[in-house]
């Protein structure tokens, strides 16, 4: 009978112990939320590390990360607004931000991600297809992804899509040559007409040299001719003054005049002839 009863204590006492081992539940894990089940409807959620009490059979718990995650979104194709097919992949940054609802419309973090693929490439094949391809490959620069990014709205399953970013923009394969000839030619039209303005630019100023330098050249033959007819003038007055002076002194300005023509001529390599009654011969030969 003793046996009985301590056998009875025993099992009473073991299932108190379950039954405290299983009403207490905790966790100290940062961005980490625990939602308590009971019959498959979320009853609670615990938002802070701490000690917490379930019912112990009726009640579960499940444990969901609420923290920032990444996603990398399969390539996709995309139409443009000018019917260009472009291949699109990006990757998205989320979080969820209300358990309870992301886990009654979603339970898993592989049906969050399929869920994440269709609404990202509704968003994305709508900015695209409003935009044509120059805008689209102009927009690589953060500017579309962030375009993505306000289209996209994921409220109703308890999940923020905190980023997009386009992480391949590309041409099928079928297309990039036309393409890039396409750019080559606009390449080449814009360096033609550099070139061509360059060449006007440069023929401008060559023109504008050259009537510049006629009419320095102009001014030096007036100065010149001015020049020129003022010695012309002085020369002849001198020879006025010259042949209008005295007897003695027109012989003396034909004696100068005659010593500078005979120096002309030996400079030059000639000879001369001297008369040996003219006093040039006797200044010459040392006679008085």
């Amino acid at each position: 009978m003793k046996k009985n009863v301590r056998t009875i204590i025993f099992s009473v006492i073991a299932i108190l112990l379950i039954f405290v081992g299983t009403s207490f539940f905790g966790y100290n894990t940062k961005n980490n939320n625990v939602l308590i089940i009971q019959f498959g409807e979320v009853v609670d959620t615990k938002t802070e590390p701490g000690i917490y009490f379930k019912i112990p059979i009726i009640q579960t718990t499940k444990n969901v990360y609420v923290g920032e995650r990444l996603y990398d979104i399969p390539s996709s194709e995309v139409i443009t607004s000018d019917k260009k097919t472009m291949i699109a992949n990006c990757y998205v940054t989320w979080q969820i931000t209300d358990p309870k609802k992301y886990y009654q419309t979603l339970s898993s973090e592989a049906v969050a991600q399929g869920r994440i693929d269709v609404v990202v490439y509704n968003a994305m094949k709508n900015v695209i297809s409003s935009t044509s391809q120059d805008d689209v490959i102009g927009g690589k620069d953060g500017s579309l992804g962030a375009t993505i990014l306000n289209r996209i709205s994921m409220e109703q399953y308890g999940i923020d899509i905190t980023a997009n970013e386009i992480k391949v923009l590309d041409l099928p394969d079928v297309n990039k040559e036309a393409v890039y000839n396409r750019m080559i030619s606009e390449r080449n039209a814009i360096a033609a007409e550099y070139k061509a303005n360059g060449e006007r630019d440069a023929k401008n100023l060559r023109s504008a040299a050259d009537a510049r330098a006629r009419t320095l050249v102009s001014d030096a033959q007036v100065i010149a001719a001015n020049t020129q007819a003022e010695g012309e003038s002085e020369y002849f007055k001198t020879l006025a003054d010259a042949y209008g002076a005295s007897a003695e002194r027109q012989e003396f300005y034909n004696y100068i005049i005659g010593l500078d023509a005979m120096r002309e001529s030996l400079a030059n390599g000639g000879t001369i002839t001297i008369d040996q009654n003219s006093p040039l011969y006797s200044i010459l030969n040392n006679q008085k």
